[in-house]
Parts: C-alpha cells; sequence; structure tokens
C-alpha cells in the first residue's frame, strides 16, 4: 500500500494550511491531504463572512489574540502574493445605548493592550462617515478587511500539488488503526502514514472517536443565518458595521458586512442547528439531531443559554423580529430588503458539563494529532494555527526521538 510520512485529514483552510506548512519545511515529506467533498472549503471556510479580523475582542496577550494580529498580517500578505483580491475597509463598533457605551470603553482598552490601532468615533463623526448609521458611539478598527476565503484555499492547494503532495477529494475515511510504526486510514483505499493530523471541522469529534480517541466533547452545529441586501443597497455603508458584543453571549451579533464581490449581507445569528452539514432553512439530520439529543452536556449547555437560544430561535423564525437587531444602528432598513437567504454552520465543542469551549481543543496519541476546536477566527488565523499545529508535531517526534533513545 503506499506510504506517506504525513496525512492531513481535512480540506478547509486550517487542514490545507496545515500541509503547506509541513511542505515548507520538509519539501523532500510524502504528504497526503484528505478530503470528504468534492471540493475544498466546502463547509465553515467557504460559508463565512469573509472578514479578516483585527483582533480586538480578545483577551490581551492570549494566544487567540496574538493567532489572530498575525494572521491577519499573513492573509494579506498571501493575497498579495498570489493575487487574490482583498479590501482593508476597516470596521464599525457602534454603540446603541448606555450599557453598550460602558462597555465599548473596555474594548478600547484591549485594543490598546493587544496594540491595535483604533479610533475613537463620536456621534456627530459617525453621522459623517456613515450617513446611515445611527449610535451614541463608535469604535472604528482600520485594519478589517475582507477577502474570499474560497479562494485562498484554492491558491493554498495550488502550492502543495506543485510542491509534491498529493491531495484527494471525494474521500471519506472510514477507518483509522494506529499501531507503534504507524497509522493504517481506509478512505475506500487504504494507505500508510507515519502521522495523522486531523482538522475535521463539523465532525472533528466522530474522526477522532473513529481513531480511538477518548473525545469527551462533542461537536454542537450552530447555524448563522444571513440575507443579502438587494443591489440597490449595496453602498448602504463603506465600513463593516458590528454592534459591540454582549459578554453574556458567545457571538458577536447581526451586522453588516460588506463582501469581496461587492454584496452587503445581514448577519449571522446564531441558532441552534438539526444537520451538521445541512444550510437549508429546515435542515434535520436524524443522526445529528440524535446524537446532540442524547449528549448530557448538550441539556446543560441549553439550560444555562435558554434565554438567549429562544431569542435566536425567534428571529429565526421571523424576518421582522431579526431585522429589528439590525435597525437599531441601521434604521432605514426594511424587511424587504432581506433579500436571497443563506447560512454557515459554526462547529461548537460542549464539554460533558455544558461549556462551550472558546479555546484551541487538541486531542492526540504517539502518532496522530487531532484538531477538535479551532476557535474563530481561525479563517483569519489558520497559517499561524498551522505554525503552531506543525511545532507541536515536531516536538512529539522529537520526544519519541528521545525516548527511542
Amino acid at each position: 500500500m503506499e506510504h506517506y510520512q504525513y496525512c492531513i485529514i481535512g480540506g478547509g483552510i486550517v487542514g490545507l494550511a496545515t500541509a503547506a506548512e509541513l511542505a515548507r519545511r520538509d519539501p523532500a515529506a510524502r504528504i497526503l491531504l484528505l478530503e470528504k467533498e468534492d471540493r475544498f472549503a466546502a463547509h465553515q471556510t467557504g460559508h463565512n463572512s469573509g472578514v479578516i479580523h483585527a483582533g480586538i475582542y480578545y483577551a490581551p496577550g492570549s494566544l487567540k489574540a496574538k493567532l489572530c494580529r498575525a494572521g491577519a498580517e499573513e492573509t494579506k500578505r498571501f493575497a498579495r502574493e498570489n493575487g487574490i483580491p482583498f479590501e482593508t475597509c476597516g470596521k464599525l463598533l457602534v454603540a446603541t445605548t448606555l450599557p453598550e457605551m460602558e462597555r465599548m470603553e473596555a474594548l478600547k482598552s484591549r485594543a490598546v493592550q493587544n496594540d491595535i490601532a483604533m479610533e475613537e468615533v463620536s456621534e456627530t463623526r459617525l453621522r459623517q462617515i456613515e450617513p446611515n448609521i445611527a449610535g451614541l458611539g463608535a469604535i472604528l478598527v482600520p485594519s478589517t478587511g475582507i477577502i474570499d476565503y474560497g479562494r485562498v484555499c484554492a491558491a493554498l492547494a495550488q502550492r502543495l500539488t506543485e510542491a509534491g503532495a498529493t491531495l484527494r477529494r471525494g474521500a471519506r475515511v472510514q477507518r483509522i488503526d494506529e499501531d507503534a510504526t504507524g497509522v493504517t486510514v481506509d478512505f475506500g483505499e487504504t494507505i500508510r502514514a507515519d502521522r495523522v493530523i486531523a482538522c475535521a471541522g463539523l465532525q472533528s469529534d466522530r474522526v477522532a472517536r473513529m481513531a480511538g480517541l477518548a473525545a469527551t466533547h462533542q461537536i454542537v452545529p450552530f447555524r448563522g443565518e444571513y440575507y443579502t441586501l438587494p443591489a440597490s443597497k449595496s453602498g448602504i455603508v463603506t465600513h463593516l458595521i458590528y454592534p459591540i458584543p454582549d459578554p453574556d453571549l458567545p457571538f458577536l451579533g447581526i451586522h453588516l458586512t460588506r463582501m469581496i464581490d461587492g454584496r452587503v449581507t445581514v448577519g449571522p445569528n446564531a441558532v441552534l442547528g438539526f444537520h451538521r452539514e445541512g444550510y437549508a432553512k429546515g435542515s434535520v439530520a436524524p443522526v445529528d439531531l440524535a446524537a446532540m439529543l442524547a449528549f448530557g452536556g448538550f441539556w446543560k449547555m441549553a439550560r444555562r443559554n435558554l434565554r438567549s437560544g429562544v431569542t435566536e430561535f425567534r428571529n429565526s423564525l421571523s424576518r421582522k423580529g431579526y431585522l429589528e437587531q439590525c435597525r437599531k444602528y441601521c434604521p432605514s432598513l426594511t424587511v424587504d430588503d432581506l433579500g436571497a437567504p443563506g447560512a454557515g454552520i459554526r462547529a461548537q465543542a460542549v464539554l460533558a458539563d455544558g461549556t462551550l469551549v472558546h479555546d484551541f481543543l487538541f486531542l492526540d496519541s504517539p502518532r496522530q494529532l487531532h484538531v477538535c476546536n479551532a476557535p474563530s477566527p481561525a479563517a483569519t488565523s489558520a497559517m499561524p494555527i498551522a505554525r503552531m499545529i506543525v511545532d507541536r508535531i515536531e516536538q512529539t517526534e522529537a520526544d519519541a526521538l528521545r525516548q527511542g533513545g
């Protein structure tokens, strides 16, 4: 059977960036990347809002803050090198109430501590730079940008092909068996690899269990539903417009996002999903629903977040309720402006005690590393995340050599 030094499972941006980092460090390595869909970036990567985040939200000095800032710079550099369009349009975080103005102060402090350039914007100045946006004040983060991460993935795949890596699409992994000398991976064909690195996103818990690892968490899907504004409203804003986030909620709130293709979207929300890979409204996968309902951690998480969950579900059913979240800072929008709907699905790792995992979660064995949670914004931070993953692999290999010696 074919033998590879590394087998990467998952063709989203983290899997592709990890494979590219392995090829960069060892051009002679035999690398195989497996993607179960017929294209790369088919799920979380290809359904996100395309924002290059600056990292203003994250705790000062935290790993997420460092990775996001480094990732933003590297994403833009990679785009320039590969002719991928992007725009550094900036983001406005708009406060519409006095409590939000108070929370805005904490964000300003975080920006300073994380060394992120920002500008405080008064109510008058906000009206001048964004006539269609209303608020008591705002923070401008000028380094935030927009890009098509699907094109980033296509460029990474091209680089890997040119470097001699083997990329297989339509390759659904069916079995993973590890022994003392390597890992056998069956995806309709059977191969051997010295190391397996799984970046399986929405299926990360299942792939880890398939590999024999003790995954006590479970992926709970959250749908991020959005609407596209009509072409006549494509100039409604020049920046990205975000609300001041509620610290009690794990998501950023409904926002106005300019897309690199010229569209403007409203959203996303964050409503519980019943199908890990079902993007149409009302999608239900019996196997996903049954697994979620049988997981004790889901019920504990649901009880803790019942109020916000009910609100999100109600607004998902009612365009009017959904719109009111955005009309707080963009009052000119009407229900008729909510055009073509769309959705992405976020893989939210939940622990057995109901805790939402907001940090990196890895599971490993002597010859495997599974990325079970790569926190948002993983697309922005993909390249430094890949370096961190490969550093862990190299450290594991070095430790094994020392023990063997």
